[in-house]
């Protein structure tokens, strides 16, 4: 029996795409409160059913699915209907476990409490708030659709529609951004209490608006400090920082996300959706057709074989991201490899107090973990 695998769905469109996004979305004009039509709706599903199904074919896959995260875009443009008709036909396709975690991405401005009760009884039992900041200055810069009031009515909102397991999604590093207001958004959020909170900085990524119109960014050194007195913030608050930009409370680590953090496989169905998936020894990177029009037309996927000389480096990019680090085990059972290729430059992290050995666990130093570019290059070096 393969080990569980996760599933990806991307929903690619957005009221308005904000100017930091880098993701696969594109706007589509409607009101949050109505969200996308019944028909489009129901067509990208039938579409995801065929996505999904083709997977499972071309990978000859009976996969034991342990997740879903349905991302985006704005997957709560979506009908609840239309996302419970998707859940049950893939139930009825794979069998899901009845305990799988299965989180929605929602914006505030589009997270009424009757489209997120329709939710919850959809099966959806994980909700992600993009809320990224409190402060209406600068969710105004960041081209939010929402104030700060809005998430805090959305949170209200999902706990009385019965979710017990809510993540919230802060940005810092923003411009005009103090430490005292970086601190001020954390301290909203933690007296919401969510049970897991992403908390990550601000990049300028290509091919988004702040990229093409670079807006005055905090300085490194204050980004800096907002970083360190944030971690202690939510550390004293009793969230554990199990991966670089993840804090949870006890026993609410997003699953999903660990999936990708082990570099273990992953399903991608839907428009601009990303997949890994290990078969017959050999482990495939896939991609959907990104365009929604041409994927509702005829979804297509691009994949290439990932060359065994990249899977070390590959597999180091993620499982370096969690705080426990890794098992030398577990990098031969996701990689095929054997753990002495990396034996070498684990020994040169460890000499440089970047990686601690522990028998044969990896793990980052307190160092090293603010430092992880300088572990990966020192693996990419060797690997030249």
């Amino acid at each position: 029996m393969r080990d569980p695998i996760g599933l990806y769905i991307h929903i690619p469109w957005c009221i308005r795409k904000c100017p930091y996004c880098d993701f696969n979305s594109h706007e589509f004009e409607a009101e949050a409160a109505q969200g996308l039509p019944h028909a489009l709706a129901e067509h990208y599903v039938d579409q995801l059913l065929r996505d999904f199904q083709s997977d499972l074919h071309l990978f000859d896959l009976h996969p034991n699915i342990s997740s879903i995260f349905i991302g985006g875009g704005t997957p709560s443009l979506m009908p609840a209907k239309s996302l419970s008709r998707l859940l049950e036909l893939i139930d009825q396709k794979v069998q899901l476990p009845r305990d799988i975690e299965i989180t929605l991405e929602a914006n505030p401005n589009s997270a009424d409490q009757a489209r997120l009760q329709g939710y919850r009884q959809a099966g959806i039992n994980r909700l992600s708030l993009g809320i990224q900041s409190f402060n209406d200055q600068h969710l105004n810069l960041l081209g939010r659709l929402h104030d700060g009031q809005e998430a805090e009515v959305a949170v209200d909102a999902a706990r009385r529609a019965g979710f017990e397991n809510l993540n919230l999604d802060l940005m810092y590093g923003l411009p005009t951004q103090t430490l005292d207001d970086a601190l001020a958004d954390l301290d909203e959020a933690l007296g919401l209490a969510p049970e897991h909170i992403s908390w990550y900085q601000l990049t300028i990524e290509p091919n988004t608006l702040f990229y093409r119109r670079r807006p005055a960014l905090p300085s490194d050194a204050s980004i800096s400090d907002i970083s360190d007195a944030g971690i202690a913030r939510l550390t004293q608050a009793g969230f554990q920082r199990y991966e670089v930009s993840a804090f949870a409370t006890p026993n609410r680590q997003s699953q999903h996300n660990r999936t990708y953090w082990e570099f273990g496989d992953y399903l991608g169905i839907g428009a601009g959706a990303h997949g890994k998936v290990s078969s017959n020894g050999r482990i495939w990177r896939t991609q959907k057709t990104r365009v929604p029009k041409d994927y509702l037309t005829e979804p297509k996927r691009q994949y290439a074989e990932v060359e065994r000389a990249e899977l070390p480096l590959e597999f180091l990019l993620n499982a370096l991201r969690l705080r426990e680090g890794f098992m030398l085990a577990q990098f031969e059972l996701r990689t095929g490899l054997s753990s002495e290729l990396i034996k070498p430059a684990l020994a040169e992290c460890e000499q440089l107090g970047l990686l601690k050995l522990m028998g044969t666990q990896v793990k980052p130093t307190d160092w090293g973990y603010d430092r992880l570019d300088s572990i990966l290059e020192r693996f990419a070096m060797r690997a030249r």
